[in-house]
C-alpha cells in the first residue's frame, strides 16, 4: 500500500503560515485535524467499501430520516372507583338462638330429633313422664264439680227466697186492705177500736216480714257469688293443670336446626332444666368492630357486601341491622350488625365473614396517570400529591382504527380525583374506549402508532 505522508502535513502547514496564528492553536487541535485527514488518507489508499454495506447504511440513513410508527401501549378504559372501603371480618351467627327448655319437673321418655335436624314451629320433639299432673287434674275437676254443685245449690235458695218475696207481698197487700176496711168500720161504728187497731197491727207485721224476705233473698244472691267465686278459682287451677300437663309434650318455638342436645331421654329434669338449642338460620348475623373515625359513613339499613371464605366466589348482599350505641373504652371500636339472607341454609354458624360497606361514591371511568399530559404547574403538583381543589383539565391520545392502521388522536378530558397511579375522567373519555397509557415517544394527533404485546385488544364486537 503506497503512503503519501506528504499532503498530510502540507496543508496543516499551509494553513499556520496562511491565517498567521499557528501559536494559538493548541496541541491537541492539531492532532484531531491530523486524526481526520489521515483516517482520510488511509480511506482513500484502502479502496471504496463493498456495495452491500454502502446500501445498508443507505437504507439505515433512509429509514431514519422518515421515522417508523411510534411503539405504544394501549387500554381499554373502564369505571372503578379510586377509594375502596376497608374490609371487615366477623363471624357467621344465626339470627336468633332459642334455648328449649322444660317447664315442668318430669322424667324425659323420649326426643325424637337430633342435632342437624330441621324441625317446624310446633312441632313435637318429645315428652315427659305426666302420671302426677295426671293426677292434679283429676283432682282439680271433683273439686271444681263439687263447687259446681254447690253453686246450683245455692242458686235454688236463692229462687225459693225469691217465691217468699212473692208470697209476702201479697200478705202486705192483702193485709193493709184488711186495715183500711177496718179502718172504714170503725169510723162508722161498726167495730171497735181494738179491732181496727188489730187490722193495723197485721199490715204491719206482714211488711216487716216482706222486708225480711227481700234481705233473705240478697243473702243467697251473695252465697251463690261466693260460689261461683270458687267455682272459677278452681277452673282456673284445672286449666293450670291442664297446661303445665301440656308442658310434658316438648314441641319447637320456632323454625330451625338443632344446634346443641344437653340431655338424653330417661334423665330427670328439673323446671327450667335445658333440653335442646335450636337455631334460626333463615337469616345470617355477621358482627364487625368498626372504627369511630369511620362511623359517619354507615347508618342503618345501608347496603353491604359479604364474601365468605367457604364460598370464596359468591358475594352476598345484606345490610346493616343494628348499629351499637356504645363502643369499645379502649379500641374505641364499635359493633355494628349485619345481616344476609340464607334462603337456601347453606350458610351455617361461625364461619369467616369478609364485610365491606357499599361505597356511596359513583363510579367513574379511570385511567393510567401515565397517559395524561397536564399543562401548567398546579397540574404538575396535583398530579404529585394526588389532590386537586378543583377539576383540571388533561389531554391523552384516543387509539382508533383508520383503514386497518391504528391511529391517535388528542382529547382534552376533564380530570377528577388520582390515586394509585390511577385518575378519575370526569368528562370527554367513556368506558370501552382505548387510549395510549404509555408511548415511546411523543405523539402527533392523526399519527399512525404500532401496538405493543402489552396492549389490551378490544372485546369483540367492539368497534372502539
Amino acid at each position: 500500500m503506497k503512503q503519501q505522508t506528504y499532503p498530510v502535513i502540507s496543508p496543516v502547514l499551509k494553513i499556520r503560515s496562511r491565517q498567521g496564528f499557528t501559536n494559538k492553536l493548541s496541541a491537541k487541535s492539531i492532532l484531531f485535524f491530523a486524526g481526520l485527514l489521515s483516517m482520510g488518507v488511509l480511506t482513500a489508499s484502502c479502496g471504496s467499501l463493498p456495495k452491500e454495506v454502502a446500501e445498508a447504511q443507505s437504507q439505515q440513513r433512509g429509514g431514519g430520516e422518515r421515522g417508523g410508527s411510534a411503539p405504544v401501549d394501549v387500554a381499554i378504559a373502564r369505571t372503578d372507583r379510586l377509594e375502596t372501603q376497608p374490609e371487615y371480618t366477623g363471624t357467621t351467627t344465626p339470627f336468633r338462638t332459642v334455648s328449649l327448655r322444660s317447664q315442668v319437673e318430669g322424667r324425659l321418655l323420649s326426643l325424637n330429633t337430633d342435632v342437624g335436624e330441621t324441625v317446624r314451629r310446633g312441632q313435637n320433639i318429645g315428652r315427659l313422664d305426666d302420671v302426677l299432673l295426671a293426677t292434679e287434674l283429676k283432682q282439680a275437676e271433683a273439686e271444681l264439680a263439687a263447687l259446681q254443685s254447690e253453686v246450683a245449690r245455692a242458686t235454688t235458695q236463692v229462687s225459693n227466697a225469691r217465691a217468699q218475696v212473692e208470697r209476702e207481698r201479697l200478705q202486705v197487700v192483702q193485709t193493709e186492705a184488711d186495715a183500711q176496711r177496718q179502718e172504714r168500720l170503725f169510723k162508722e161504728g161498726a167495730i171497735s177500736e181494738q179491732s181496727a187497731q188489730q187490722a193495723r197491727t197485721e199490715a204491719r207485721t206482714a211488711a216487716q216480714a216482706l222486708r225480711a224476705a227481700i234481705e233473705q233473698v240478697r243473702t243467697e244472691q251473695q252465697a251463690v257469688a261466693a260460689a261461683k267465686g270458687r267455682v272459677f278459682a278452681q277452673q282456673a287451677l284445672v286449666a293450670q293443670t291442664k297446661e303445665r300437663r301440656s308442658y310434658t309434650r316438648l314441641t319447637s318455638p320456632i323454625t330451625g336446626v338443632i344446634t346443641e342436645k344437653a340431655t338424653e331421654p330417661g334423665n330427670l329434669l328439673q323446671a327450667g332444666g335445658e333440653v335442646l338449642k335450636i337455631a334460626d338460620l333463615s337469616q345470617i348475623k355477621v358482627v364487625v368492630q368498626v372504627s369511630e373515625l369511620e362511623l359517619s359513613q354507615i347508618r342503618v339499613g345501608q347496603s353491604v357486601q359479604v364474601r365468605l371464605d367457604a364460598f370464596p366466589n359468591q358475594t352476598i348482599n345484606g345490610r346493616v341491622a343494628r348499629i351499637s350505641p356504645a363502643a369499645d373504652a379502649t379500641a374505641r371500636l364499635i359493633p355494628v350488625e349485619v345481616v344476609i339472607p340464607n334462603s337456601r341454609n347453606n350458610i351455617g354458624s361461625g364461619l369467616l365473614a369478609r364485610v365491606n360497606f357499599a361505597n356511596q361514591t359513583p363510579e367513574r371511568v379511570v385511567v393510567s396517570q401515565t397517559a395524561i399530559q397536564r399543562e401548567g404547574r398546579n397540574q404538575q403538583r396535583a398530579a404529585t400529591t394526588g389532590r386537586q381543589s378543583q377539576p383540571q383539565n388533561g389531554t391523552l391520545f384516543v387509539v382508533a382504527d383508520t383503514q386497518g392502521k391504528p391511529t391517535v388522536t388528542s382529547r382534552t378530558v376533564t380530570l377528577g380525583k388520582s390515586a394509585d397511579g390511577k385518575v378519575e375522567i370526569l368528562s370527554g373519555l367513556q368506558a370501552g374506549e382505548r387510549y395510549v397509557a404509555r408511548s415511546g415517544r411523543p405523539l402527533k394527533n392523526g399519527e399512525t402508532v404500532r401496538l405493543s404485546i402489552l396492549s389490551e385488544q378490544s372485546p369483540p364486537g367492539n368497534s372502539k
